[in-house]
């Protein structure tokens, strides 16, 4: 997988800042409801650009190619991360896991390190072990019990038991969502993503 250093807006290189902690720093930005969709995009890109970001003449480009590094140069709604399927992980709540499954498969931290790549750090969460019969890193583990469909449970006991963690686990590691957005910030969101040519 190529793994980009550099963007070019109208004839300007810009750097990218691709270490993992940085795009992870993104992801959260682009969680937090309480930051307006136009701050949300500076921050977004002078994490990733740093201060050049600022003189750039086509802000809305540099977002949008942004958008496409954070997901692996795949266009796609967001910033939401493929590791689950029903819910959306919390990276910054994920530290303690994401370590112990890194030592588990890979026998290293990848915060001990000074620096890795976005797209490696990416490569090596999504192809963490997994198993049927419990036997892979414990993130994996969390993921299954998240996304186990208890409607298939017939033991009452038992599918009342897993919903409960599953709520304990969602609250514990997952991203908190709006319960209630209005439709003026749902206008003002589709506004935003369709400025930036991203289908919602």
């Amino acid at each position: 997988m190529n793994k980009p250093k550099y963007i070019k807006i109208e004839n300007e290189l810009y750097e990218i800042n691709t270490d993992f902690r940085i795009a992870l720093r993104c992801n959260e930005i682009a969680n937090d409801n309480t930051i307006g969709d136009y701050e949300r995009a500076l921050a977004i890109n002078y994490l990733l650009f740093g201060d050049k970001s600022f003189s750039c003449k086509n802000p809305n480009k540099m977002i949008e190619i942004a958008v496409r590094y954070l997901s692996l140069g795949k266009q796609k709604k967001g910033f939401k991360n493929d590791f689950d399927n029903k819910f959306e992980l919390d990276f910054s709540k994920c530290i303690g896991l994401i370590k112990s499954s890194f030592k588990y498969d890979y026998k290293y931290d990848p915060y001990e390190l000074e620096y890795l790549h976005w797209y490696d750090f990416y490569n090596d969460l999504e192809n963490l072990s997994t198993s049927e019969l419990g036997n892979c890193c414990i993130l994996n583990r969390i993921i299954s019990i998240l996304n186990q469909d208890t409607s298939k449970i017939k033991d009452s006991k038992e599918k009342q038991k897993i919903i409960e963690t599953q709520k304990q686990l969602q609250e514990k590691y997952c991203v908190k969502k709006e319960k209630k957005i209005t439709k003026e910030q749902e206008e003002s969101a589709k506004a935003f993503y369709k400025s930036l040519g991203i289908k919602v």
